[in-house]
């Protein structure tokens, strides 16, 4: 167990202040090195938490975030105060809905501002392990990155699943896709809408949110279209193979005459603004089609291993709960290590506290799923 500091204490008694992670009883000199794959959300929220109480965080990143996206977030308010305990000084995110951009971009920040987090980008992974002393990751060029413990937090196609469940690594496509796409308010002849809209149009269903304006730029409307009725082109690109997500469908794996198609599907079936929005983007050729992937799991760590966000289990965009699990398995992971001396005891904890829950999650998006598709 471990001492709190009382001064932080005494400075914010409304806060519960953030527990050191202890030391393995043959490093008492050292603080934890904990090594994160992943840099995106679950990464970062990750990474920050286990910084302020006393690890060292090395992330590695495969992608060098100049082609990064994502759909709209629903983010609780003082997310990164609540994630460092208030210990650092910087700017906070609002609370509501806020684009993912938004999002990565601050928590980045905060990352990048604290001295423990050490973020390395191109940097891809292709193996974890562990033995009775250490955890380490394989990346691609042929390095060995060593910790205390490795987390993954790289997604649904998580190399560190791999490792830590070695009999069933592979989130399965759902059976359905989403498009995604965001405009600016001047594409729209409709009134600019004030509340998040949820539709349903036979076998089709969509969501509409609109979005704060970037910094003196223009506001901005966001929809996801949830399709499943053009699974062939997923297939045909290789996005999708024997039941497995591959990539996200990208504007150049499409032909022109799949922009006709939705375009022309667009307007059967969806109101203004948001069918503005959709022109506009398939205009632009500004869409994403992203297959719809659930992962359930039976574990979420393994000794020196573990699993947070969508590495760790994968619902249906659709349960909208995505990101708040993903933060609550950042707290959640800091939380157990700070109870114990020992890296495998704590994770086991963090485990048992979060198991439960995350198959909730999922399990509730399945049945969506599954009466999505069957229409």
């Amino acid at each position: 167990m471990f001492r709190h500091p009382k001064s932080f204490a005494t400075r914010h008694n409304s806060i519960a202040p953030p527990r050191p992670i202890g030391h393995p009883a043959d490093m008492p000199d050292r603080a934890p090195h904990i090594v994160i794959v992943g840099a995106s959300l679950a990464g970062l929220m990750a990474a920050l938490a286990l910084a302020t109480r006393g690890a060292t965080v090395e992330m590695l990143e495969r992608s060098d975030d100049r082609d990064r996206t994502g759909a709209a977030l629903q983010v609780g308010h003082g997310l990164i105060g609540r994630l460092t305990g208030r210990r650092r000084a910087g700017p906070d995110l609002s609370g509501g809905l806020q684009t993912w951009q938004a999002v990565h971009a601050a928590l980045r920040a905060a990352a990048d501002a604290d001295p423990a987090i050490t973020v390395h980008q191109r940097t891809a992974a292709a193996a974890a392990g562990q033995d009775g002393a250490a955890a380490w990751v394989a990346t691609a060029d042929g390095r060995r990155v060593t910790g205390d413990a490795v987390i993954g937090a790289d997604g649904y196609r998580s190399i560190v699943r791999r490792a830590v469940s070695p009999e069933r690594p592979d989130a399965v496509f759902a059976g359905y896709l989403a498009w995604v796409g965001f405009t600016d308010e001047g594409a729209i002849t409709a009134p600019y809408p004030r509340d998040l809209a949820f539709l349903e149009r036979g076998p089709y269903t969509m969501l509409g949110f609109p979005l704060p304006a970037r910094g003196h730029g223009p506001r901005q409307i966001g929809w996801a279209w949830y399709d499943a009725g053009r699974n062939a082109l997923l297939h045909d690109s290789g996005a999708v193979t024997d039941g497995r997500v591959n990539h996200s469908l990208r504007p150049g794996d499409m032909p022109d005459s799949a922009f006709a198609d939705l375009a022309a599907d667009a307007r059967r079936r969806w109101p203004r603004p948001w069918l503005d929005a959709m022109l506009d983007c398939l205009d632009r050729r500004a869409i994403i089609g992203t297959p719809v992937a659930e992962y359930l799991p039976d574990r979420l760590a393994r000794g020196r291993l573990a699993l947070v966000g969508d590495a760790a289990h994968v619902a249906t965009p659709m349960t909208g709960n995505g990101f708040p699990a993903a933060a609550t398995d950042a707290l959640s992971l800091a939380d157990a290590l700070a109870t114990t001396d020992d890296i495998a005891t704590g994770l086991a904890a963090y485990e048992a506290a979060r198991l439960t829950d995350v198959r909730a999650l999922v399990l509730s998006g399945q049945r969506f799923s599954r009466q999505f598709v069957a229409g």
